[in-house]
Protein backbone atom coordinates (compact mmCIF):
# COMPACT_ATOMS: atom_id res chain seq x y z
CA UNK A 1 0.00 0.00 0.00
CA UNK A 2 1.33 3.43 -0.94
CA UNK A 3 1.80 6.03 1.73
CA UNK A 4 -0.58 8.96 1.83
CA UNK A 5 -0.43 12.36 3.52
CA UNK A 6 3.34 12.43 3.81
CA UNK A 7 5.88 15.11 3.02
CA UNK A 8 9.54 15.34 2.08
CA UNK A 9 12.33 16.98 4.07
CA UNK A 10 15.18 18.68 2.26
CA UNK A 11 18.23 18.06 4.44
CA UNK A 12 21.64 19.65 4.01
CA UNK A 13 24.37 17.45 5.50
CA UNK A 14 27.56 19.36 6.31
CA UNK A 15 30.78 17.73 7.49
CA UNK A 16 32.12 20.06 10.18
CA UNK A 17 35.71 21.15 10.86
CA UNK A 18 36.71 20.68 7.19
CA UNK A 19 37.55 23.49 4.76
CA UNK A 20 36.37 23.84 2.08
CA UNK A 21 32.94 22.43 2.96
CA UNK A 22 32.05 18.83 2.20
CA UNK A 23 28.26 18.72 1.96
CA UNK A 24 25.24 16.92 0.49
CA UNK A 25 21.59 17.81 -0.07
CA UNK A 26 19.19 14.89 0.24
CA UNK A 27 15.40 14.66 0.03
CA UNK A 28 13.87 12.05 2.32
CA UNK A 29 10.34 11.10 3.46
CA UNK A 30 9.49 12.97 6.64
CA UNK A 31 8.54 9.71 8.40
CA UNK A 32 12.03 8.22 7.93
CA UNK A 33 13.28 6.52 11.09
CA UNK A 34 16.72 7.37 12.46
CA UNK A 35 18.19 3.95 11.78
CA UNK A 36 17.37 4.36 8.08
CA UNK A 37 18.55 7.98 8.08
CA UNK A 38 21.91 6.72 9.33
CA UNK A 39 22.19 4.44 6.29
CA UNK A 40 21.13 7.26 3.96
CA UNK A 41 23.80 9.57 5.39
CA UNK A 42 26.43 6.86 5.01
CA UNK A 43 25.58 6.39 1.34
CA UNK A 44 25.26 10.09 0.51
CA UNK A 45 28.47 11.11 2.23
CA UNK A 46 30.47 8.09 1.07
CA UNK A 47 31.24 6.46 4.41
CA UNK A 48 31.53 2.66 4.72
CA UNK A 49 29.60 2.16 8.00
CA UNK A 50 32.62 0.69 9.78
CA UNK A 51 32.09 2.53 13.07
CA UNK A 52 29.55 3.53 15.71
CA UNK A 53 27.33 6.56 15.26
CA UNK A 54 25.00 8.79 17.24
CA UNK A 55 22.32 11.43 16.61
CA UNK A 56 21.87 14.47 18.83
CA UNK A 57 18.49 16.11 18.40
CA UNK A 58 17.62 18.86 20.83
CA UNK A 59 18.85 17.70 24.22
CA UNK A 60 18.51 14.00 23.44
CA UNK A 61 21.02 11.48 22.11
CA UNK A 62 19.97 8.53 19.92
CA UNK A 63 21.85 5.44 18.78
CA UNK A 64 21.60 1.66 18.80
CA UNK A 65 22.41 0.85 22.46
CA UNK A 66 25.09 -1.72 23.15
CA UNK A 67 24.34 -4.28 25.90
CA UNK A 68 28.04 -4.17 26.82
CA UNK A 69 28.05 -0.40 27.30
CA UNK A 70 24.58 0.70 28.35
CA UNK A 71 24.15 4.44 28.58
CA UNK A 72 21.07 5.65 30.45
CA UNK A 73 21.14 8.98 28.61
CA UNK A 74 21.05 7.26 25.22
CA UNK A 75 17.72 6.45 23.57
CA UNK A 76 17.32 3.62 21.08
CA UNK A 77 17.16 5.17 17.59
CA UNK A 78 15.21 2.25 16.14
CA UNK A 79 11.63 3.20 15.35
CA UNK A 80 12.23 6.90 16.05
CA UNK A 81 10.58 8.88 13.24
CA UNK A 82 12.23 12.11 12.21
CA UNK A 83 8.95 14.03 11.88
CA UNK A 84 8.13 13.20 15.50
CA UNK A 85 11.54 14.27 16.77
CA UNK A 86 11.82 17.61 15.00
CA UNK A 87 9.78 19.60 17.48
CA UNK A 88 8.97 23.28 16.86
CA UNK A 89 12.16 25.30 17.05
CA UNK A 90 14.44 22.44 15.98
CA UNK A 91 15.76 23.19 12.52
CA UNK A 92 19.06 21.35 12.72
CA UNK A 93 20.70 18.47 14.57
CA UNK A 94 23.99 16.56 14.75
CA UNK A 95 25.10 13.20 13.43
CA UNK A 96 28.35 11.83 14.87
CA UNK A 97 30.27 9.03 13.16
CA UNK A 98 33.43 7.18 14.21
CA UNK A 99 34.10 8.36 17.75
CA UNK A 100 37.82 7.74 17.28
CA UNK A 101 38.21 10.05 14.28
CA UNK A 102 35.39 12.27 15.59
CA UNK A 103 33.45 13.13 12.44
CA UNK A 104 30.64 15.59 13.19
CA UNK A 105 27.89 16.35 10.68
CA UNK A 106 25.43 19.20 10.99
CA UNK A 107 22.09 18.34 9.40
CA UNK A 108 20.01 21.39 8.52
CA UNK A 109 16.31 21.03 7.73
CA UNK A 110 16.09 23.42 4.79
CA UNK A 111 12.53 22.80 3.65
CA UNK A 112 9.48 20.57 3.87
CA UNK A 113 7.64 19.95 0.61
CA UNK A 114 5.02 17.84 -1.11
CA UNK A 115 6.43 14.74 -2.86
CA UNK A 116 7.05 15.13 -6.57
CA UNK A 117 5.18 12.76 -8.83
CA UNK A 118 7.19 9.80 -10.16
CA UNK A 119 10.14 10.62 -7.90
CA UNK A 120 11.54 7.94 -5.60
CA UNK A 121 12.92 8.85 -2.20
CA UNK A 122 15.45 9.20 -0.71
CA UNK A 123 17.36 11.03 -3.42
CA UNK A 124 20.55 13.07 -3.35
CA UNK A 125 20.09 16.25 -5.40
CA UNK A 126 23.37 18.13 -4.79
CA UNK A 127 26.71 18.02 -3.06
CA UNK A 128 30.34 19.02 -3.25
CA UNK A 129 33.67 17.28 -2.67
CA UNK A 130 34.65 13.75 -1.82
CA UNK A 131 34.17 12.05 1.50
CA UNK A 132 37.37 11.56 3.52
CA UNK A 133 38.70 8.01 3.58
CA UNK A 134 37.77 5.87 6.56
CA UNK A 135 40.28 5.87 9.45
CA UNK A 136 42.23 8.81 8.04
CA UNK A 137 42.55 10.39 11.50
CA UNK A 138 39.71 12.91 11.66
CA UNK A 139 39.93 16.48 10.33
CA UNK A 140 43.67 16.95 11.16
CA UNK A 141 44.58 13.62 9.60
CA UNK A 142 42.50 14.40 6.54
CA UNK A 143 44.27 17.75 6.05
CA UNK A 144 47.63 15.97 6.16
CA UNK A 145 46.37 13.27 3.80
CA UNK A 146 45.09 15.75 1.18
CA UNK A 147 48.38 17.64 1.30
CA UNK A 148 50.32 14.42 0.84
CA UNK A 149 48.19 13.40 -2.14
CA UNK A 150 48.68 16.79 -3.78
CA UNK A 151 52.42 16.50 -3.29
CA UNK A 152 52.38 13.09 -4.97
CA UNK A 153 50.06 14.15 -7.80
CA UNK A 154 50.87 17.82 -8.53
CA UNK A 155 49.36 17.54 -12.03
CA UNK A 156 45.69 17.04 -13.02
CA UNK A 157 46.69 13.79 -14.76
CA UNK A 158 47.23 11.06 -12.14
CA UNK A 159 49.45 9.26 -14.69
CA UNK A 160 51.86 12.22 -14.84
CA UNK A 161 55.38 11.84 -13.46
CA UNK A 162 55.47 11.96 -9.68
CA UNK A 163 57.19 14.80 -7.87
CA UNK A 164 60.76 13.72 -7.19
CA UNK A 165 60.73 15.79 -4.00
CA UNK A 166 57.70 13.99 -2.52
CA UNK A 167 58.39 12.67 0.95
CA UNK A 168 58.28 9.08 2.14
CA UNK A 169 55.22 10.05 4.22
CA UNK A 170 53.47 11.22 1.06
CA UNK A 171 54.28 7.95 -0.67
CA UNK A 172 52.83 6.02 2.24
CA UNK A 173 49.59 8.03 1.94
CA UNK A 174 49.30 7.08 -1.72
CA UNK A 175 49.98 3.43 -0.93
CA UNK A 176 47.41 3.44 1.87
CA UNK A 177 44.58 4.78 -0.30
CA UNK A 178 45.61 2.57 -3.21
CA UNK A 179 46.21 5.30 -5.78
CA UNK A 180 44.77 8.61 -6.88
CA UNK A 181 42.32 10.49 -4.64
CA UNK A 182 40.50 13.63 -5.81
CA UNK A 183 39.23 15.68 -2.84
CA UNK A 184 37.03 17.69 -5.22
CA UNK A 185 35.35 14.62 -6.69
CA UNK A 186 31.62 14.00 -6.11
CA UNK A 187 29.17 12.07 -8.30
CA UNK A 188 25.49 12.46 -7.35
CA UNK A 189 24.50 9.91 -9.99
CA UNK A 190 26.67 7.23 -8.37
CA UNK A 191 25.16 8.07 -4.98
CA UNK A 192 21.62 7.75 -6.33
CA UNK A 193 22.37 4.36 -7.87
CA UNK A 194 23.34 3.18 -4.37
CA UNK A 195 20.21 4.75 -2.85
CA UNK A 196 18.08 2.96 -5.46
CA UNK A 197 19.65 -0.35 -4.42
CA UNK A 198 18.88 0.52 -0.80
CA UNK A 199 15.22 1.14 -1.64
CA UNK A 200 14.99 -2.22 -3.41
CA UNK A 201 16.47 -4.07 -0.42
CA UNK A 202 13.97 -2.45 1.94
CA UNK A 203 10.92 -3.55 -0.07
Amino acid sequence: MEKTNWTVYSLRIELLHIKPFIWRRVWIPSDTVLQRLHKIIQVCMGWEDYHLHEFRIGEQRYAVPSPEDFDRDLKDERGQRLDRLLLPGISEFLYLYDFGDGWEHRIVVEDQQVPRGLWSYPVCVAGERACPPEDVGGPPGYDDFVRAMRDQYPHPDPQADEDDDASEEDALAVGWIGGFYDPEGFDANAVNIKLAKMRKRSK
